[in-house]
C-alpha cells in the first residue's frame, strides 16, 4: 500500500507539491493540515484519546479529529472524510481560520503545519474507529483549558499550541452560536 502523502505549502497556503507524510514529518517540511472541533447543543467539545499505535502522541487527548488533505480536496472535504473515518459520523462543518505552527517530537519526527482548523456541531455518541481512537469525551472549553493546566503531559502538543493561541476565539465563536 503506497504511504499517504501531503500537501506541502508556502507560508500563504499556496502548493509546492507532495511528499509522503512520514518523510515530510522526518525533514519538518510545512505543508497543509486540518483540525476539526466538534461541539454539542451545551457548547461542549468532542476530544478524541489517540490510538495506542499512533506513531505519535498515542493516548493523547486532541481535538475532535485531524489529518491531512489530500490533492484536489478541499478544507471541509478532508474535515468531512476524516470525521466520518475516525468517529463514524458526518456533520456540516465550516472554516474558522488557519494559521501555522511547528510542534517537533521525542521520536525525531516534527508537525509543521499550516493548519485549518474547522468547526461543526453533534448531539449524539459517535461511532469510533478502535484502530484511529482509543476512547472520546465532552468537555466544555473552560474544563478543558484547566486540565490542560493541571496536566498537559495528557494533550497532544497540536491541541495545546491551537488551544493556547485560539481560546478566546472558540468562546467567543460558542457565545455567538448559543440558542
Amino acid at each position: 500500500m503506497k504511504e499517504e502523502e501531503v500537501i506541502l505549502v508556502d507560508k500563504n497556503d499556496n502548493p509546492r507539491g507532495t511528499m509522503p507524510k512520514m518523510e515530510a514529518h522526518e525533514k519538518a517540511e510545512l505543508h497543509r493540515a486540518f483540525s476539526v472541533f466538534v461541539l454539542n447543543n451545551k457548547n461542549e467539545i468532542m476530544l478524541q484519546q489517540r490510538a495506542a499505535h499512533k506513531y505519535h502522541s498515542p493516548f493523547l487527548w486532541t481535538n475532535t479529529c485531524c489529518s491531512h488533505q489530500r490533492v484536489g480536496e478541499s478544507n471541509l472535504e478532508a474535515g468531512k472524510r476524516r470525521l466520518k473515518e475516525e468517529m463514524g459520523f458526518v456533520t456540516d462543518l465550516k472554516e474558522l481560520f488557519s494559521f501555522i505552527y511547528r510542534a517537533p517530537f521525542d521520536n525525531g519526527l516534527t508537525e509543521h503545519e499550516l493548519d485549518h482548523v474547522i468547526i461543526g456541531y453533534f448531539n449524539d455518541v459517535p461511532n469510533i474507529n478502535k484502530d484511529e481512537v482509543a476512547d472520546w469525551k465532552w468537555m466544555t472549553p473552560k474544563a478543558i483549558k484547566l486540565d490542560m493546566e493541571e496536566h498537559p503531559e495528557i494533550y497532544t502538543a497540536w491541541f495545546k499550541i491551537i488551544f493556547e493561541k485560539f481560546y478566546q476565539h472558540l468562546i467567543d465563536n460558542l457565545v455567538e452560536n448559543e440558542g
